[in-house]
């Protein structure tokens, strides 16, 4: 019975963890083909934060169902049924704790100022960039959500030049 508790209670966790995500490198499928609003900006300061986990209500359904069912095995038809309501309790509580540890995700409050002057903070989960103050980023608004990234190097153009005219033709 326990072993069975403990394979479900972890396979909660990990479809749970599974459905989480904040970062930068993850573009929502609907965000896809959309024009973003860009702006420039400076790094001022970047700083390590924590988003706390959810509680939509899967990880405690999932928990009393799993309670329930090994607490529901235990005895006689009676107990059974008593220690199924309290399995399913306190399966509840648990899955509900699992949920919102496995949704907790690690983060960067990053400020930047604008080039009018304003200055803006982003928080935003930890992607493949690392940044630092004074650097170069662009802000990448898209339907109302804002990530930020490093600038793109900029290469002057060069006009192209016309061949020069030979003599006689």
């Amino acid at each position: 019975m326990s072993k069975l508790m403990t394979s479900l209670t972890l396979a909660a966790a990990v479809a749970l963890s599974a459905c989480s995500t904040t970062s930068p490198d993850v573009v929502q499928r609907g965000d896809a083909q959309r024009l973003s609003q860009v702006q420039d900006a400076t790094v001022l300061s970047v700083r390590p934060v924590t988003v706390d986990g959810s509680q939509s209500g899967v990880g405690a359904v999932a928990g009393g169902a799993v309670g329930a069912i090994a607490g529901g095995s235990v005895g006689g038809r009676r107990e059974g049924q008593v220690v199924g309501v309290l399995g399913a309790v306190a399966g509840a509580v648990v899955g509900n704790a699992i949920e919102r540890s496995a949704t907790k995700e690690e983060a960067l409050e990053i400020i930047v100022q604008l080039r009018n002057g304003e200055r803006r903070s982003v928080i935003q989960a930890k992607g493949s960039e690392s940044f630092s103050g004074g650097e170069a980023v662009v802000l990448i608004t898209t339907g109302g959500k804002t990530r930020i990234t490093r600038a793109p190097a900029v290469t002057p153009s060069v006009a192209p030049v016309a061949p020069a005219a030979t003599p006689g033709t």
